[in-house]
């Protein structure tokens, strides 16, 4: 059963597999209230839940080579310390990121 927690109006605000801190007040899996706070988030769907988490997967994989530029740029890693693949997956991220940026350069009399 879902766990609910709920703003200061009573209406459901989040949603957890599982009680948490915060997150106490167990609901049914076919609860209204529940049902149409999914469909207000945009989950209603198992398609609409795998695009959201699609979307989210390209955002984590933004945020993933820019913690590892920080890290690197900190001295914290070194691009050697990756493992292979990783080291591998990264550098051809970098690479097609450059040539994008690169072929995103205009003049100034063109048009986006």
């Amino acid at each position: 059963m879902p766990y609910i927690t709920r703003d200061q109006s009573g209406r459901i605000s989040g949603v957890s597999d599982h009680a948490e801190v915060g997150v106490s007040e167990e609901v049914h899996a076919d609860d209204p209230e529940l049902a149409q706070f999914l469909v207000d988030q945009g989950l209603s769907t198992p398609e609409a839940i795998r695009q959201r988490l699609a979307e989210s997967d390209l955002q984590m994989v933004r945020l993933v080579d820019d913690l590892i530029d920080l890290l690197m740029d900190k001295g914290v890693i070194k691009f050697t310390d990756l493992p292979r693949a990783a080291a591998e997956k990264y550098l051809h991220r970098q690479v097609a990121r450059k040539r994008l940026q690169a072929n995103l350069i205009i003049d100034e009399n063109d048009i986006l």
